[in-house]
């Protein structure tokens, strides 16, 4: 019999309470590892959704994706560029040590550091301050309506424990930095660390003091990464896996068809595109030749109207991803359906472009591609690069896992790119715009290695930051967004569907954020 697959409710949560609880194991494959168990040397989002079941922020987000409090109670405003924090009473560390506010402002600190990773996730606090031991203030630019937001995504580490390993400055997988918090944690979170071996398996047990009711009745989590989707899959229907994710999309109705096991699928937040360098004065896959067509918008153009996005969508994702002409999803603040166009797949009009822009004989340029983070990426940019090939472009296509890809684009030594972006941790428009449109400047652009810049999109990232009409504030962002498209900053493919199995003895929500939180699930 088939279980029924709980989607995002408070229903599905409160039958999740009033299940009767009993310790089990929850084995959770997906398809490549997290990156680090640091958390502030990355920005990947299987890496933070891993990485909340050991550590804990200020606010969290709950079973419905609103704002709850979690390590403070409640904040207030008191000043503009001031905000007031009360901690919650009687929180321990993973190894005991009370959870106080020299911990916030140490978390903080590290957090803004200027050689952490994920500094531009909270680019509107230049400092914290310790108030009493229950009480810090958190020092902003200006007015900061996504600072909640921001924050949900900000863990609490533990000083002590800091001082004591020597980790008070951030790892940092771009430069390949390491801490012993790299492969180590102690947060306050529903679960702790019990072993980690990096590209095998990690496991996690229930953290009996967590200062929160449990709602799951999970005592141990063990999380394998297997990359290859066949095996993946068959982990599944033999029984030696629980949950899968992703599920290959040509799979599904496989799953679907067995004993015990369901796949689960829903519309996804997260946006696929193509990231161009528009920066360099020669692409790194043509050394010594002096050019770099990709700053020319025609060929930029050009390269997008000859990828047949329809035909990618209808045999790659097999008819469910949403072709998408703008880089966020219409679920996320700042989304205007009439931008959201793209041009037509002309390879006609797209070799005249090119021949426009002075390049009828093509060029050589370079594509990357993860092939253990997207559903079907590596065969997504296999087909990109024969559409480019008929195009005339000599295409290097070089696909390899993330752990190696994403350094790679960071670091600015790719021609042409695959990302997805879901806007997290603050689901709103306002995260492409500061994160990969920006400059980069060491507060702004974190995400932008392309050398993209636009003096009004600078203006906007500054000014949306500190808007506090949503009206205003989100025209803004919209109007951003629109230049972005205009000018092909990136080439947005396809909003992603979702795609899970699990036996049926497990009891989940699938989040739109794609977000795994096994504190809400149970294994029956």
């Amino acid at each position: 019999m088939k279980r029924t697959i709980l989607n995002l409710s408070t229903a599905a949560v409160a039958l999740l309470a009033a299940s009767a609880v009993s310790a089990e194991t929850l084995r959770w494959a997906n398809d490549g590892d997290v990156l680090t168990l640091d958390p502030y040397a990355h920005t990947e989002s299987l890496t933070s959704s891993f990485l909340h079941h050991l550590y804990e922020p200020l606010v969290r987000r709950n079973a419905d994706l609103g704002f709850e409090p979690a390590l403070a109670t409640e904040w207030e405003l008191i000043e503009p560029t001031r905000a007031r924090f009360k901690l919650r009473e009687g929180v321990t560390f993973h190894n005991g040590n009370p959870f106080t506010a020299d911990d916030v402002v140490a978390s903080i600190t590290r957090m803004i550091d200027p050689d952490s990773r994920a500094r531009g996730n909270l680019s509107a606090v230049t400092a914290a301050e310790k108030v009493d031991d229950l009480t810090v203030d958190l020092i902003l630019t200006g007015p900061t309506p996504l600072l909640l937001n921001d924050l949900s995504g900000v863990f609490m580490m533990d000083k002590e424990w800091m001082e004591e390993h020597d980790a008070l400055t951030p790892g940092n997988t771009t430069t390949g930095t390491v801490t012993y918090a790299s492969d180590h944690a102690n947060g306050t979170g529903p679960f702790k660390l019990e072993s980690r071996t990096p590209d095998a398996k990690t496991v996690l047990t229930a953290f009996d003091d967590w200062w929160d009711t449990p709602i799951h009745n999970i005592d141990t989590i063990e999380f394998t990464p297997i990359g290859s989707d066949a095996t993946r899959v068959a982990a599944l229907l033999s029984g030696e896996v629980d949950v899968i994710t992703p599920a290959p999309l040509q799979d599904t109705a496989r799953i679907d068809g067995a004993d015990g096991v369901s796949a689960i699928q829903n519309p996804s937040l997260r946006t696929i595109m193509l990231g161009l360098n528009v920066g360099d004065d020669e692409l790194d896959a043509a050394p010594g030749s002096g050019f770099n067509p990709l700053k020319d918008v025609k060929v930029r153009k050009a390269l997008w109207q000859a990828i047949d996005m329809d035909a990618i969508a209808a045999k790659v994702m097999r008819g469910k991803a949403r072709v998408a002409g703008l880089m966020i999803a219409p679920q996320i603040a700042g989304y205007v359906a009439e931008d959201d166009v793209k041009p037509e797949y002309d390879m006609d009009a797209a070799k005249k472009l090119l021949a426009d822009a002075g390049y009828e004989d093509g060029f050589t340029m370079g594509l990357d591609c993860p092939n253990d983070r997207y559903v079907n990426d590596e065969e997504i940019c296999l087909a990109i690069a024969s559409m480019w090939k008929n195009l005339g472009v000599d295409v290097k296509l070089t696909t390899q896992t993330k752990g190696n890809h994403f350094p790679k684009v960071d670091n600015g030594e790719t021609d042409a790119y695959m990302i997805g972006w879901a806007t997290l941790p603050a689901m709103d428009g306002y995260s492409p715009v500061r994160a990969m449109l920006a400059t980069r400047d060491g507060e702004m652009g974190g995400n932008n290695p392309n050398g993209y810049s636009n003096a009004r999109v600078d203006e906007i990232a500054k000014l949306a930051g500190e808007e506090t009409d949503d009206e205003k504030r989100l025209a803004m962002i919209s109007e951003a967004i629109r230049i972005a498209r205009d000018e092909i900053a990136f080439i947005p493919l396809h909003q992603q569907p979702l795609a899970w199995a699990a036996r049926d003895n497990v009891e989940l929500i699938q989040f739109p954020d794609n977000y795994f939180r096994a504190w809400h699930y149970k294994v029956n």
